[in-house]
């Protein structure tokens, strides 16, 4: 009878090497340890990228001399807060940061419609040759700018447009990368709400403004924010086209510091953490939709 009682029930094997229970905490130990691992890794690897920032911050309160000491003093001594009072006087900081904004937002809004709006051709809309074209247009992202520099900027100049804003906007408001981005984004889209809008009577514009636009919104934040990040940090386009000190960027207008001899570097990092101020000022404020559409932009389509 007892070795009867102590037998496993029928139909039911005795689990090797120990209880069901002892396996399941032997997971979830391994589940947590490769978890902690993770977080472990991307906390070194956000440390590494934040380690530049944190070295700008810090020089932006150091004195010339100071700034490449070795090894590097983190805290300086004296923090020199002055440098942020400084830099106003020493350069037009604020005609350089309005060109910058006026560029960049006046760029983003265009790359935005132009390429929203090619991208629901390229995707939604059926003609002869579409793929072929699109294959066409998205190939000359892998052409360098420094192949047709000197072709674009003849034309420019041809067209009187050098020294001018207009310059930059033309070249930088219209891009494949734009239309690539939305046009993976627009595949997510089912093509059967299109169709059900076009037996309504909607038109292509009509299904482009109400339907497209507002289901896409994680997509064009991504394009809006990427685009507005590339073009205030540009520094070869302004520096090429604009001559004129008060069309210069910020970009432009940090080289001020840079002298023959020497450079103050300590306020070349003031100007550039107060240059980064307005687009951690976007990306806070669009990070999930961010976020959100290169996810999905990346993984579909």
């Amino acid at each position: 009878m007892t070795a009867l009682s102590d037998a496993p029930p029928a139909g039911r094997a005795a689990p090797p090497g120990g209880s069901p229970g002892g396996a399941g905490r032997d997971r979830s130990a391994a589940v947590a340890a490769r978890r902690v691992l993770a977080y472990v890794a991307l906390t070194v690897m956000a440390a590494l990228v934040l380690v530049p920032f944190a070295w700008m911050l810090s020089s932006s309160l150091k004195r010339d001399n100071e700034v490449f000491t070795v090894p590097i003093q983190w805290i300086p001594e004296e923090l020199r807060w002055s440098n942020f009072v400084d830099i106003w006087e020493r350069i037009p900081l604020l005609t350089y940061l309005g060109n910058s904004a006026f560029l960049s937002v006046t760029i983003t809004v265009l790359q935005v419609l132009s390429g929203s709006f090619a991208a629901y051709g390229f995707s939604k809309v059926r003609f002869p040759g579409r793929d072929a074209l699109f294959l066409a247009y998205i190939a000359t992202i892998a052409v360098p700018w420094q192949a047709y520099m000197v072709p674009q900027y003849i034309m420019m100049q041809k067209a009187d447009l050098t020294n001018t804003h207009l310059a930059i906007i033309l070249l930088q408001a219209f891009g494949a990368f734009g239309v690539f981005l939305m046009r993976q984004y627009y595949q997510s889209i089912p093509d059967e709400l299109c169709e059900a809008a076009r037996i309504d009577g909607l038109s292509e514009y009509g299904i482009y403004w109400r339907i497209m636009l507002p289901l896409s919104k994680p997509a064009l934040a991504s394009l809006a924010l990427l685009t507005f990040v590339n073009t205030w940090n540009d520094y070869m386009g302004p520096f090429i086209y604009l001559t004129d000190n008060d069309l210069w960027t910020v970009q432009l207008g940090l080289r001020s510091f840079i002298g023959q001899y020497d450079a103050e570097y300590a306020m070349m990092m003031t100007g550039a953490t107060l240059s980064v101020l307005p687009i951690l000022a976007v990306f806070l404020l669009g990070q999930r939709y961010f976020i959100q559409g290169i996810a999905t932009s990346g993984l579909k389509g």
